[in-house]
């Protein structure tokens, strides 16, 4: 018996591949390959200044900001929290006194100059 393995591929319709034997390129296909790979160095040439450009530009516009951004959205949350919690005290004290006076809660908001949306 043989000790060789024959390993099968799905891409050959299940014919034995030799992953052993050597891959050569053809001078035709070593050219390609070389027009390639130039050209990729070309693009990498032309496309490591515009990164470096950004990159400068990235941290410049980071310089001017006033506060880190992470610190201005907890600030801003932190702000509409107290927001929100002097309105239902507001709106709750409007409510008592719309009932004090027998009124309507929205007209006793007018009166205070507190508009439909606010």
């Amino acid at each position: 018996m043989s000790s060789e393995i024959n390993d099968t591929s799905p891409s050959t319709g299940g014919a034995p591949t030799n992953k052993d034997k050597p891959f050569t390129l053809t001078p035709e296909q070593h050219t390609q390959r070389e027009k390639k790979l130039t050209t990729l160095h070309t693009s990498i040439a032309t496309l490591e200044p515009q990164i470096a450009q950004l990159e400068a530009q990235l941290a410049e516009t980071k310089s001017q900001l006033k506060n880190d951004p992470s610190a201005t959205v907890r600030r801003h949350i932190r702000l509409l929290h107290d927001y929100n919690e002097i309105k239902d005290i507001a709106q709750g004290l409007m409510g008592l006194l719309a009932d004090a006076r027998g009124e309507r809660q929205i007209d006793v908001q007018r009166g205070f100059g507190v508009g439909d949306r606010d």
